[in-house]
């Protein structure tokens, strides 16, 4: 034992066998193009992430720092006055329940029929497959608020308009959730599905047991695309919307910083409302963090 080592410790370091006579492999030295391209993402994240880390500051401040000058990041005096005074200005609870309700029917029944259609296209041969596969794509060319004249007429005809379902049914299946489905299903081995069709498995089971448990990593990327284009969507709830009762919570909380007897241009309510407004998108992403990676990496590849 060497003078140096303490009585008892295990070393760590590689131990060479008998006769070995390569020489030990040299520590990597640190790339510094991999190091700049570090530094450089960490500015752009910085960047990136300064609005919001300013508007959730700003809602715990008090009116003396937000017009401060200069003005501060940190709050020298932290308070949820803001909060409340939102609350009893604004019956936050009923337009935060019909924002939740409208993004979670629109995003369960883009998973449900996206998922469908994408994998008709995908595995099923039919007549006109690749017309309608080329109509998806000439959906997604088609600007979003082209549409919305027409579906207000629609809506209307129908006598849909201020209810949940004028709401959701416009956006219930959109063409770029189809083409992510479609794309990620054709990465399933045919022959999987072809086993199961041999054993007697009929479609339906194919598609739920084999082929949606297959497509996760795809579905918690659409899940979280059309769950923040929904919670987000500002345009057409105002439009579809006259009673406020059915306002979604961007369109009260628009309303309420334009009405000067509400908000009075308090900043600081408005900043805690829209904390309220997004914190539910950042939960959720963070939640399906792993999955969306994954599905970003993953679809369309074959």
């Amino acid at each position: 034992m060497s003078a140096t080592s303490a009585p008892g410790a295990v070393s760590t370091a590689p131990s060479k066998k008998p006769g070995d006579t390569r020489p030990s492999a040299p520590k990597k030295a640190r790339n510094p193009k991999r190091v700049l391209v570090y530094v450089l993402l960490s500015v752009g994240l910085l960047i990136m992430s300064a609005p919001f880390l300013w508007m959730a500051l700003s809602a715990f401040k008090t009116p003396q720092d937000l017009t401060a000058s200069p003005p501060v990041w940190l709050p020298t005096e932290w308070t949820l006055e803001n909060f409340r005074e939102l609350l009893e200005k604004l019956d936050l609870p009923l337009y935060f329940m019909n924002s939740v309700i409208v993004a979670v029917l629109v995003t369960i029944s883009n998973l449900v029929f996206c998922s469908m259609l994408g994998y008709a296209l995908a595995k099923l041969n039919f007549a006109g497959r690749n017309k309608i596969f080329g109509l998806v794509l000439g959906a997604l060319m088609v600007p979003g608020n082209l549409m919305l004249l027409p579906l207000f007429v629609l809506m209307s005809k129908l006598q849909l308009i201020d209810s949940y379902a004028g709401l959701v049914l416009p956006f219930a299946a959109g063409a770029f959730g189809v083409f992510l489905m479609r794309q990620f299903m054709q990465s399933i081995p045919d022959e999987l599905l072809e086993a199961a069709r041999m054993d007697g498995a009929g479609e339906w089971y194919i598609f739920w047991r084999i082929v949606m448990p297959l497509v996760k990593p795809a579905l918690a990327t659409l899940s979280i695309f059309t769950f923040l284009g929904s919670w987000n969507n500002f345009v057409w709830p105002l439009i579809a919307t006259n009673d406020p009762d059915k306002y979604t919570l961007p369109v009260a909380l628009a309303t309420f910083a334009t009405d000067p007897n509400k908000a009075g241009g308090s900043n600081g309510m408005l900043m805690a409302g829209s904390l309220l407004v997004v914190l539910p998108v950042v939960v959720l992403f963070i939640a399906l963090q792993r999955h969306f990676t994954q599905g970003i990496a993953t679809a369309g590849m074959k």
